[in-house]
């Protein structure tokens, strides 16, 4: 049995062992089908390059072009992304931000992008991501979003392996304010237990939560807002990839960005594979008469041959005469390129981009759209329904930590309102530079502000730069403007 095919089973068997669980001890049962949780096993082995098609037996190999497409969605996603806050919780909520959130945001949204949706769960001081491997939907709500979930946090200490469970989910509780009215209350409850076993395929008997790396958290907390007026959502954000569903249409899952490109993925590993082969295979061979191979001062019957390059094949002439033959392989790679290409065309449209966005060239490797002409409206369009549930994902973690900030007095009470700003996807920095040039010639843009921004020149280098060429012009009779 090969490793992945091993590694597989153990996946699945923790799997079914997590849904077996949850439903013995919370008494509910995981919403997710078997056909979805396939599907994401296989989008994220294709990500990490375990693709089902790999045979290097056959010579069929994997250059990650999933992982490849994910990265560079994730980078158009936070081009120049910034998040500002107003409002009287505006310092915490911003340094909140660009500790927990801003430096881990590029890596996460690539995750996403390869599994289709990724969790990110404040924790009071921080925030952590969840793959849909580590959670277990128990319920939804009338608009097909998240109402109840389980998540799953493992480690192992020596020779234990410790599991942790945390289900999340909102109840209507009756309060009696002492004047035998009672009022409905929304609560928030979550719920922690924990195992250890002595196998890493097995849950392991309950234990107390003191005696694991959660001791600080209770087995049961209920929230609520001070004013007893409810949450308002989940206590985590969801990022999910804005296509359909089509594989399970009633699940709150999304779907890998590449999901409807697998067999193109599949195609464009062999056609490379096979471009691969052949560049390696291309030397010239050279086809020669034993006879002339043989050590200097031995018989010609004696069987003693020289050490040869690879290129040399020894080979038993006819006859008397002495044979030697130069055989050139030459290489299709106009025909070998088109046909990459194509792959990566049909890939990048089934993704969202534009096509011709991704292209093979044989001097300079993958270029993107940077460097080949493309249409840009799609590729923009994709960016942005991206960022747009990005941004609905952020909202939700932020709202999650303020509410984790009045009921741990991390901050003063307050309000904040969090703004968004993304970078232009279509920017290209030698046409703002000639742009800003020749507005610096009209004298409508300072000099000192070009100096600094496209020739990276520091502020006080600009300005000495300015002095001493207005002192020249001036010394040759010339007025300088340098505004």
């Amino acid at each position: 049995m090969g490793i992945i095919q091993t590694l597989g089973m153990w996946k699945e068997r923790i799997m079914r062992m997590f849904k077996g669980n949850i439903k013995n001890e919370f008494g509910v049962t995981g919403i997710t089908s078997n056909a979805m949780e396939d599907a994401i096993t296989n989008w994220m082995d294709v990500y990490q390059g375990k693709a089902p098609w790999v045979d290097h037996t056959k010579g069929i190999k994997t250059i990650k072009f999933a992982k490849a497409v994910c990265s560079e969605t994730a980078r158009l996603t936070n081009l120049a992304l910034g998040i500002t806050f107003d409002g009287s919780r505006k310092d915490y909520m911003t340094e909140w931000c660009e500790r927990a959130i801003m430096p881990n945001l590029r890596r996460w949204v690539e995750y996403g992008c390869a599994s289709g949706t990724i969790i990110i769960k404040p924790n009071g001081v921080g925030a952590d991501f969840v793959t849909p491997d580590r959670f277990e939907i128990v319920g939804k709500d009338g608009n097909g979003l998240i109402a109840g979930i389980i998540f799953e946090d493992r480690y192992r200490e020596n020779d234990k392996y410790y599991t942790k469970q945390e289900y999340h989910r909102f109840f209507d509780a009756k309060v009696n304010y002492g004047d035998g009215d009672y009022k409905s209350v929304k609560y928030y409850q979550i719920s922690n237990r924990a195992y250890v076993s002595s196998n890493s395929g097995e849950l392991g008997k309950e234990i107390e939560l003191s005696q694991t790396k959660w001791n600080t958290l209770l087995p049961d907390v209920s929230i609520t807002t001070k004013n007893e007026v409810g949450l308002n959502g989940m206590m985590f954000g969801v990022l999910r990839m804005p296509a359909a569903n089509d594989i399970d249409v009633d699940s709150p899952l999304g779907m890998a960005i590449y999901s409807d490109a697998m067999e193109e993925l599949k195609d464009l590993d062999i056609a490379y594979s096979r471009y691969s082969e052949e560049v390696k295979d291309s030397r010239a061979l050279e086809l020669i008469d034993r006879r002339l191979v043989r050590e200097p001062g031995h018989k010609v019957n004696e069987e003693v041959e020289l050490d040869l390059p690879k290129h040399f094949i020894p080979v038993s002439g006819e006859g008397d005469q002495e044979f030697y033959q130069a055989v050139e392989r030459p290489l299709k790679v106009d025909e070998r390129i088109k046909g990459i290409n194509a792959q990566l065309s049909y890939i990048g449209y089934k993704c969202g981009y534009s096509n011709g966005y991704f292209a093979f060239d044989q001097k300079t490797g993958m270029v993107t759209a940077t460097q080949v002409e493309s249409d840009d409206r799609r590729t923009i369009q994709l960016i942005k329904d991206i960022r747009d549930a990005l941004q609905v994902c952020l909202d939700q973690v932020f709202y999650a930590q303020s509410v984790f900030a009045d009921l741990y007095n991390l901050a003063p009470v307050g309000n904040y309102t969090a703004n968004y700003a993304f970078g232009d996807i279509t920017y290209n920095f030698e046409e703002d530079k000639v742009h800003h040039y020749n507005l610096a010639v009209r004298g409508i843009y300072p000099w000192e502000e070009y100096y600094v921004k496209f020739l990276k020149y520091s502020r006080e280098e600009a300005r000495a730069l300015i002095e001493q060429a207005k002192s020249e012009n001036q010394a040759d009779g010339i007025e300088y403007d340098e505004e």
